[in-house]
């Protein structure tokens, strides 16, 4: 019978050979996130049932209530997805090699020359899957914990090839992040000015990590559009088997509804332009943050903003901008301006029709802006 087993280590050496163990044993793993509380690493351990646990190297705790994982099953990866309720993704051995051949044809890595720095959290697949196309491409891999020390440390060393958010690209120093022949970004909506040497991704935990390199599909992806809802359909051989419970999302085709919308350009690239469910519906009108943030993010006082919706009794939903500022501001001056930004890149409609201004935004532990979480900020605030 094959078992899941939970590791909650860090991303580094250790954690790689845990996980090499298990899949030496025939066994799936389930990377749980160090930075959880007991409660919530409880919970998470309640839902997704391993048999065993193990929190330091070579200590393993059997857990009571663990359920078998199928034949060929790799990973169970938690996901919170649209729902909020910790869900786990089944990926299978298949899928895994798929996803990293894939990447690698495409970023075209040489296992001579090349070397992955894993930094990211392995909990998350974008982190985790560093460590496993290392694995399945037989490419050196220097793995630790993200900061801007370490990175340097990690060119040193050779490494050629990252994984990265736009919250880490953003600490890195210019001639640091230049240091690597190739930067895969993703995890959230890429800011406008990106290196030369940047290679936007687009996936999801049920596709694996990335499927979608600067707007183009990996070989072997299929992607569409459904034309009612704009929502983005995948279909490939990395996509997920099913979930932890046994449901399984594709259709009966294959197609996985992604839950984002987007749309096909003439050339075949594809424009993302957020979780269905974040648009804002403003005066009838159709408004998607990844759209206005970067207009509200080009101010200079402004460090990073957030764009979300709220309650409004004569336009149903009021855009609303959340903004870190740079500099000490005046809320209804930065409004007046950052409206007139938004005015003249995009359209009267989608500009913010209040601000409050905040210490900071909340975020995953992969950087992506907790949108359920913005209407309850509270700060200095102005509106129109």
């Amino acid at each position: 019978m094959n078992r899941l087993i939970a590791i909650a280590l860090p991303v580094g050496p250790r954690f790689v050979a845990e996980l090499d163990a298990a899949f030496d044993d025939g066994d799936a793993v389930l990377p749980v996130d160090v930075r959880l509380g007991d409660e919530a690493r409880t919970a998470l351990l309640a839902a997704m049932a391993p048999a065993v646990l193990v929190a330091r190297p070579g200590e393993r705790i059997a857990l009571e209530g663990a359920q078998p994982v199928e034949e060929g099953d790799a990973l169970v990866v938690a996901t919170s997805g649209t729902t909020g309720g910790p869900k786990g993704v089944v990926l299978t051995h298949e899928a895994v090699a798929a996803s990293a051949r894939a990447t690698s044809v495409r970023l075209g890595v040489d296992p001579g020359r090349d070397r992955w720095w894993a930094c990211l959290p392995v909990a998350h697949i974008g982190g985790l899957s560093v460590v496993l196309r290392s694995r399945a491409e037989k490419v050196p891999l220097d793995a630790g914990p993200f900061s801007e020390k370490g990175a340097a440390a990690a060119l040193g060393r050779g490494a050629t090839l990252v994984s990265l958010v736009p919250t880490a690209l953003r600490r890195l120093e210019p001639e640091i992040a230049a240091g690597f022949r190739r930067i895969v970004l993703g995890g959230q909506a890429p800011p406008e000015a990106l290196p030369a040497n940047v290679v936007t991704t687009y996936g999801l935990t049920e596709t694996g990590s990335g499927v979608v390199y600067d707007g183009l599909p990996l070989e072997g992806v299929e992607v569409r559009v459904d034309p009612d809802r704009s929502e983005i359909e995948l279909r490939g051989p990395m996509l997920l088997r099913a979930y932890r419970d046994g449901s399984d999302p594709k259709s009966s085709d294959g197609w996985f509804a992604t839950g984002d919308a987007g749309a096909l350009g003439t050339d075949g690239r594809l424009s993302v332009r957020g979780r269905l469910g974040e648009l804002v519906i403003s005066g009838g009108e159709n408004v998607w943050p990844s759209a206005v943030e970067p207009l509200v993010e080009a101010h200079p006082s402004v460090r990073e903003a957030a764009i979300g919706g709220r309650r409004d009794p004569e336009w149903g939903e009021r855009v609303t901008a959340y903004v870190v500022a740079a500099v000490p501001v005046d809320a209804a001056a930065l409004l007046a301006e950052v409206r007139e930004l938004v005015r003249n890149g995009l359209a009267g409609f989608a500009a913010p029709r209040q601000l409050v201004l905040v210490d900071e935004l909340p975020r995953t532990a992969i950087g992506k802006i907790r949108r359920e979480a913005l209407s309850s900020l509270e700060g200095p605030s102005a509106s129109v």
